[in-house]
């Protein structure tokens, strides 16, 4: 294959087979995304809250980030120096991105939903030189100034005069509106060190993930494909995801700009299902990564393929399992639009998922490994030895991925060569992660391999009993850890945020348990269940089981 194109296979059998990574000798993303296409060709829909509504080119893009990255370059910033980006949807966060990448510099994706121990510890972490902010987290960002002994300047937009030392982002744009500005590119390569993006924290302290540039073709080749082949010039695409999640900024954002689709972007923290809707109509969505709780919300809206003009294709979901109502509900209310499931790591790229194209959606299956990448069902315990014990089908066990071309993975754990070593067997890497295969190939997620339940000698993946508890129509989330018992050795306990307007008692208690009694198996029923008004949550929406066992005073 040509590293610009991804070649649209017949077949799941056919694109194994064929599908080999050429990555190119040079290779710069900012290039790639916004100046290899027609300049006068729409990238950005741009909407706001407010009901304000712009539009950008490929070459607004291109020129803008021409001149943020001489204004970055005024202030010192030069290649291999990290710049902090916690911007929301808005055009200044990918336009940062592009500058930094121009420059040869190295993104720091944070979401402006971090408080100020979240981002004292990354932007330290990351030793970063400058940051880019929204102006949401300014009085955050001056809380955490003196605790980023490498932090040099921030730069603030939608700001005029912004306090203190920071710079307003319009007066680092060098030259005016719409000028161009003498700028060669970083002379780049698929290796050279594009982000370093940190891992949710679900189950310990976050680890700064330092990727290169081949990170985004591989991000682009996995959107083709669980976009059904849909990416192109002719495609709109939107999530209501974070663009600093690496599915939205890789996945979603830029693999779009890499096959010449539109963006839309919408900087709204809070998720509103019927202005969702409005959107995809407005903007004529063909495409969107949204992820399971959003779709979940989006169920509530009655009716929306007759109150709506849409033109949704696709959607592709991540993070958290399809339960089958989910996709039940796709079937039922769309005509002729695919549910595809995928699956991947902040380390390891996007390397399983589901394409209609290629093969039907299973309800509780991730889909199939992708072109470009093995996949094995490993012994947990047994993955330290240099050799990979294999388990066969219908067994659980851990993943392990090998990519075809170690580019597309991960480079280190920023910081933490030991953590780095133990991530890989060979030219295995492991993802910490349990699954079963089955013999058709399709992937089903259990659990992260170190919150396994033990109880009674049973193994229980926690998130195939929140998938459960989450099926009673008056519960909103579940979180599902184990806890000490004298007995069992490990109970199940459940932390239940009930839905709106319902009230957590002991019979909801008990229809709780009696639907995973029937659902799954008699010993993986919670038997303490505690409800509560919201579970502690990443930025990436999964549920911080951490967070639940250190309730429970549990180490």
């Amino acid at each position: 294959m040509t590293w610009t194109v991804m070649p649209s296979f017949d077949t799941y059998e056919q694109a194994r087979s064929a599908f080999e990574w050429d990555l190119p000798d040079s290779f710069n993303p900012a290039v790639d995304f916004v100046r290899k296409h027609d300049t006068d060709s729409v990238a950005l829909e741009q909407a706001y809250p407010d009901g304000r509504r712009e539009s950008y080119t490929f070459g607004d893009l291109d020129r803008r980030s021409d001149r943020l990255a001489a204004g970055l370059a005024d202030l010192g910033i030069e290649a291999g120096d990290r710049v902090g980006v916690v911007v929301s949807q808005k055009p200044q966060n990918p336009l940062t991105h592009l500058a930094n990448w121009k420059l040869g510099a190295v993104s720091v994706p944070l979401t402006v939903l971090f408080g100020p121990d979240a981002l004292r510890y990354r932007l330290a972490d990351a030793g970063a030189k400058a940051v880019v902010i929204d102006p949401s987290v300014r009085d955050e960002i001056d809380a955490v100034r003196d605790g980023c002994p490498d932090l040099e300047h921030v730069v603030e937009i939608e700001t005029d005069d912004p306090a203190g030392d920071a710079r307003a982002f319009r007066d680092v744009l060098v030259g005016a509106e719409n000028q161009s500005v003498d700028l060669d590119p970083y002379d780049a390569t698929p290796d050279t060190e594009t982000a370093i993006m940190y891992t949710s924290g679900s189950t310990g302290p976050p680890k700064g993930v330092l990727h290169s540039h081949a990170l985004w073709l591989g991000r682009a080749a996995a959107a083709f494909n669980y976009f059904d082949q849909g990416l192109g010039p002719s495609a709109t695409v939107w999530t209501p995801a974070d663009w600093a999640w690496g599915a939205a900024l890789g996945g979603t954002l830029f693999a779009t700009w890499h096959h010449g689709g539109t963006v839309v972007g919408f900087p709204k923290q809070s998720f509103d299902p019927e202005e969702a809707f409005g959107l995809l109509d407005e903007f004529g969505v063909t495409h969107s990564f949204m992820p399971p709780t959003a779709l979940r919300m989006l169920m509530g809206v009655a009716d929306p393929a007759a109150e709506y003009d849409l033109d949704v294709e696709t959607f592709a979901a991540a993070g958290e399992p399809l339960t089958p109502e989910i996709v039940e509900w796709v079937e039922s209310t769309f005509d002729d639009v695919a549910l595809n499931e995928f699956y991947g790591q902040t380390e390891l790229n996007l390397a399983v998922g589901n394409s209609a194209t290629w093969f039907e959606t299973r309800p509780g299956s991730m889909g199939k490994v992708l072109p470009g990448y093995d996949l094995a069902i490993i012994d947990p315990e047994t993955d330290d030895d240099g050799e990979l014990d294999r388990l066969g089908t219908g067994e659980t066990g851990e993943i392990a991925l090998r990519p075809h071309d170690r580019s597309v993975f991960f480079d280190e754990y920023w910081n933490m060569p030991e953590k780095t070593a133990a991530k890989r067997v060979g030219d295995w890497f492991l993802t910490g992660d349990l699954a079963e295969r089955d013999d058709e190939g399709y992937v089903r997620f259990e659990s992260r391999k170190d919150d396994v339940i033990i109880t009674a000698g049973y193994r229980v993946g926690p998130m195939e009993v929140e998938e459960a508890i989450l099926e009673h129509p008056d519960v909103a989330q579940a979180g599902v850890i184990g806890v000490p018992d004298d007995t069992r050795g490990e109970i199940i306990k459940a932390y239940v945020e009930p839905a709106s307007g319902v009230g957590g008692d002991d019979d909801l208690r008990a229809e709780i348990r009696d639907l995973v009694r029937e659902n799954l198996a008699e010993y993986e029923y919670p038997r303490e269940i505690a409800f509560v008004d919201e579970l502690p949550q990443t930025t990436t929406g999964k549920i911080r089981r951490l967070e639940l066992r250190e309730r429970d005073g549990i180490e």
